[in-house]
């Protein structure tokens, strides 16, 4: 049988996305669903499938060889469970048993959400070229992934470069995590935006109150939504130099929505990474926006699956 596509799943607290992908990063067939994320695990579960019937009842399905999955973390690759901080009733999930007893059986690769855009990025994106870098998802939470001497590092649990839940600030809020002063918590987009509203600012006439309106209030010179974002730069910035610092990094690269604020986020983010990333090897260090949009989590899961795969052309995909 001729198996040349990966079935991926990008699973979030918003979305669970799916689709066909080829060995160069082509999607030829997508579906889609809200996440349920205050259900239980098993009506959770329920979307999944029928993500997963779409993309079965497809006459391409018979090309499919292997399944991909970006999840929300943590995530446990060696156990095939799921946990997402953001999705309450998947704890310790067997998501991996349940999408192979969906798709009639196929092997399955589990990485966490932020691992998944790495793969993108670094496949297809502004990670291209970099043997070191740090992919992040800034958006309802803060992910991330490595790569390592120009291979993926997705590590034991496939949790490896998660930022997120790094502490920026000891005495800083209770994360749901439960650790403080997390970089999630001070620069996720409702993170930003809470703070904003904290500080006094009011949304306008739409009423819109989400981490994009803090960002064009920002753009405008809200004094409260600029300094709204430059603590979540900073937050960021704490973050990539301490990560830099361990692992050599040369780029960081930041995607999701709070990455789309453009300047009012990358500008205070660089002066800020100038004053934390301070020792002679990561003063070269780079921060970039993401290039691969929406789709980064579906690519990057069909990535790291297709890596795992001999004897095909996605051997170059990871690395």
């Amino acid at each position: 049988m001729h198996t040349d596509l990966v079935a991926a799943l990008d699973i979030g607290g918003t979305k669970i996305a799916g689709a066909l992908v080829d060995g160069r990063g082509r999607i030829l067939l997508r579906a889609q669903r809200a996440t349920p994320a205050q259900e239980d695990g098993d009506t959770v579960m329920g979307a999944v499938e029928e993500v997963l019937g779409e993309l079965t009842g497809s006459p391409l399905w018979s090309r499919a060889g292997t399944v991909g999955i970006g999840s929300a973390g943590p995530v446990d690759a060696s156990a095939g469970t799921v946990s997402p901080v953001n999705v309450a009733g998947w704890r310790d999930y067997p998501l991996v048993e349940r999408v192979v007893a969906a798709t009639g059986g196929l092997p399955v690769e589990l990485i966490g959400d932020g691992v998944a855009i790495t793969a993108a990025e670094h496949w297809q994106g502004a990670a291209r070229g970099h043997d070191n870098a740090l992919c992040m998802v800034v958006s309802t939470g803060v992910g991330g992934g490595l790569v390592l001497n120009g291979q993926l590092h997705p590590g034991p649990t496939g949790n490896a470069g998660h930022i997120g839940h790094i502490s920026v600030d000891l005495d800083g809020d209770p994360c749901p995590c439960g650790s403080r002063g997390c970089v999630e918590r001070i620069a996720s987009g409702p993170n930003i935006a809470r703070r904003a509203l904290d500080g006094g600012w009011r949304p306008g006439p739409d009423g819109d109150t989400s981490a994009a309106a803090v960002a064009v209030a920002a753009r405008e010179g809200d004094p409260v939504a600029v300094a709204s974002f430059e603590r979540a730069a900073k937050a960021l910035a704490a973050g990539i130099a301490a990560t830099a610092t361990l692992v050599e990094i040369d780029i960081a690269v930041i995607g999701g929505g709070v990455g789309k604020a453009g300047d009012v986020l990358f500008e205070p983010l660089r002066k800020a990474l100038a004053d934390y990333a301070t020792l002679s090897f990561v003063r070269r260090l780079t921060v970039a926006p993401a290039l691969m949009g929406t789709d980064a989590g579906l690519v990057g899961a069909a990535a790291a699956a297709l890596s795992r795969q001999p004897n095909t052309t996605a051997e170059r995909v990871a690395g």
